[in-house]
């Protein structure tokens, strides 16, 4: 890959892992919730995600995903139906004050990891990065060692910033009726891409 492949591809991954989605809200979420460091865990799921998502798009696999409407049809509804049930019991628990023993390291890893696995925000984009960056002359283990280290440098630097931010709002002294009414924000923002993944169409292709 050169270096002007790189730049763009960089720029393309900055665009991609900073728009706002489900791995954001969670991460906002936790943040708020639990604080930063406890959160962290929350991040190693989301890079576990993009280690295996770019295995995965190396092999072809994602692409097989979209071009199966079983498949795809299966793990659409089966992600719209957790996104919603997060939103919907987000939104019923908005007014009760977080426990922080009722949120272990495990917990949070296995909860980022199913929005991130189930995310069809991530499906697209590494397809896009696959298809548009991908030189098909270069042997994909060459560029893997370029692509890789870039995607997963910039996953982290987007997560852990949403992830302080999050942190931020939840130490500021904003009072208990703001705090209310952006978890409940965060619960609707789940219950949309829950619906917005429902009613997906898979890019088929002729």
């Amino acid at each position: 890959m050169t270096f002007e492949a790189w730049t763009v591809f960089a720029l393309f991954w900055v665009v991609f892992v900073t728009t706002p989605g489900p791995n954001a809200v969670n991460c906002i979420s936790n943040g708020m919730a639990i604080g930063f460091w406890r959160s962290l865990p929350g991040v190693a799921a989301i890079l576990t995600q993009a280690s295996l998502f770019l295995a995965l798009s190396a092999l072809g696999v994602t692409a097989l995903l979209t071009t199966s409407l079983v498949a795809f049809s299966i793990a659409k509804f089966i992600g719209a139906g957790f996104l919603i049930f997060l939103g919907v019991r987000g939104w019923i628990v908005a007014d009760t004050p977080p426990r922080v023993a009722e949120r272990p390291a495990g917990s949070i890893y296995g909860r980022a990891l199913a929005i991130a696995v189930i995310n069809p925000k991530s499906v697209a984009g590494y397809l896009a990065a696959f298809s548009q960056f991908v030189q098909p002359d270069v042997p994909i283990a060459q560029q893997m060692w370029v692509i890789v280290p870039t995607a997963l440098t910039l996953t982290a630097a987007s997560y852990l910033t949403y992830t302080a931010l999050g942190a931020g709002l939840g130490r500021a002294a904003l009072g208990a009726v703001f705090n209310v009414w952006f978890r409940r924000v965060m619960a609707i923002c789940f219950i949309i891409y829950g619906v917005l993944l429902g009613t997906s169409q898979p890019a088929m292709r002729a």
